[in-house]
């Protein structure tokens, strides 16, 4: 199968909708994108088309549960989201990802809790490294 193409930021809305909410109809789906628009209409054939787009490009894949076609996504949140990051430290920090961890920590405010945590995996991560 070829690599998944990187969904716009119109798909990324659907994709993190059927990851809420796991397989689901294009009926579904668009009673979602209603909700998030504070009530802006979003139509249905706008939402039955881009879901046909995924499909066609590999971003959804596609069933049939009697008359209704049940979408859900090839790739999964935790795998976008890794991605993201990989080519974010790949393009932008030139594969450092303390430049990144800096980056971020740097520029926004990070709860005791936060720091608590990230203090926790490091830790965790310095066990875990061969020695």
């Amino acid at each position: 199968m070829s690599e998944i193409p990187k969904p716009t930021q119109r798909e990324m809305t659907i994709l993190k909708i059927l990851w809420k909410l796991g397989p689901a109809t294009v009926r579904q789906v668009h009673e979602q994108l209603i909700a998030q628009k504070s009530g802006k209409k979003v139509g249905y054939t706008t939402a039955l088309k881009m879901m046909q787009v995924m499909h066609e490009k590999g971003l959804l894949e596609r069933t049939l549960d009697g008359v209704s076609h049940i979408y859900t996504p090839t790739i999964s949140e935790e795998e976008n989201v890794r991605e993201v990051l990989d080519n974010m430290i790949r393009t932008t920090f030139k594969g450092s990802s303390s430049k990144l961890v800096m980056q971020l920590l740097g520029n926004h405010e990070t709860s005791p809790e936060e720091l608590d945590e990230i203090r926790n995996f490091l830790d965790e991560l310095d066990n875990n490294a061969p020695k």
